[in-house]
């Protein structure tokens, strides 16, 4: 297995390379952004670990820049919490957000599970067409899609995109449809059991909300009544049939 650490930060930058090296991954180093960006095309590391703050291009640059190039897992790093941070992140398609400081230990918990849910398998909802009532996710292509009778005849509007997580936690609960979901259940099948937390799951739900919306709007009053993610006080989210 192959790691890009991209971090200004040389120091810290060695120290999470001496911790991946003895969970033996090969180590690739970059200092800035537009390095990071030319060794993740020469390299194709399995994971990336990227820091926000770096010259020349930021962290958020050069996600989305990978993302245009491949699924390859990415955890950011940053000295911030805040949650505008954590919304861009997960909008660009990190699978994973971590704020400094933080021990190497969490680093390789969290390396080793956004590398366990990449495998083939892991997710029950990786492959295929789902539908609830009108809405259909197809994981392989991670889009939504209106349709409407016993064939599932698409209609009228274009087809919305997901991020790999969004498409992860939509696969879920449609599983799972009409049955109320523990947010901690929720959060160890879309991040693992070391990775996510209650307020990633939060705004990764309001994200695929307006997904949702989003769809609908698109197609006007061809459908009706579309399923709807809901909120349970304290418990966790379920999905409707429509």
């Amino acid at each position: 297995m192959k790691a890009l650490i991209a971090d200004d930060d040389r120091v810290l930058a060695d120290v999470l390379a001496f911790t991946l090296r003895r969970e033996g991954f090969e180590i690739v180093l970059a200092h800035d952004g537009e390095t990071a960006v030319q060794r993740f095309g020469d390299e194709m590391p399995d994971l990336v670990v990227l820091d926000v703050n770096m010259p020349r291009l930021d962290g958020f640059a050069v996600c989305q820049r990978i993302r245009r190039l491949a699924d390859t897992p990415i955890i950011l790093l940053t000295v911030r919490g805040e949650e505008d941070d954590i919304v861009r992140g997960l909008e660009l398609g990190a699978d994973d957000y971590m704020t400094k400081p933080f021990s190497p230990r969490q680093l390789v918990a969290r390396a080793q599970a956004v590398l366990r849910r990449g495998r083939p398998g892991h997710s029950v909802a990786t492959a295929g067409l789902q539908r609830v009532g009108n809405l259909a996710l197809d994981a392989s292509r991670r889009e939504i899609q209106a349709r409407r009778g016993d064939g599932g005849e698409a209609v009228a509007g274009d087809a919305v995109s997901l991020t790999a997580l969004e498409t992860r936690l939509l696969g879920y609960l449609m599983l799972n449809a009409g049955h109320v979901l523990m947010a901690d259940a929720i959060i160890d099948h879309v991040w693992g059991v070391d990775g996510g937390d209650r307020e990633m799951l939060r705004q990764l739900v309001r994200r695929l909300r307006g997904k949702l919306k989003e769809l609908y709007d698109g197609v006007g009053d061809q459908v009706t009544g579309g399923p709807v993610i809901e909120t349970i006080p304290g418990v966790g989210y379920g999905l409707t049939r429509g």
